[in-house]
């Protein structure tokens, strides 16, 4: 079960991962085999989480899904960052990419 930000609680969906995972790289050079190997890692992160006791919150899979963006393709990790971290403004955008660039 994930919590979600709300407070209520829904099986973990890894298709919706994927679904998150592939709008993010829509257009981009990101084939939909990759969108799957990606949703599956996130899917074997949280089962670690979980054997080891550990709550599987929406912002534990979000930040996972950040982190293999990261090193799959920085405009997808820019347009999931920008939904999932609520973005308002372009200095959202400037802060994220100079984090991006540091890591």
């Amino acid at each position: 079960m994930v919590l979600k930000r709300t407070g209520g609680r829904q099986p973990f969906d890894r298709a919706k991962v994927a679904e998150g995972i592939r709008s993010a790289c829509k257009g981009r050079p990101v084939d939909d085999a990759q969108v799957e190997v990606l949703a599956e890692q996130v899917e074997d992160a949280v089962r670690l989480e979980a054997a080891a006791g550990n709550e599987i919150t929406s912002s534990l899979v979000g930040h996972c899904v950040l982190e293999l963006l990261r090193g799959t393709d920085e405009v997808a990790y820019m347009r999931f960052a920008s939904v999932y971290k609520n973005f308002d403004d372009a200095a959202d955008f400037r802060r994220e990419l100079a984090l991006l660039k540091k890591g």
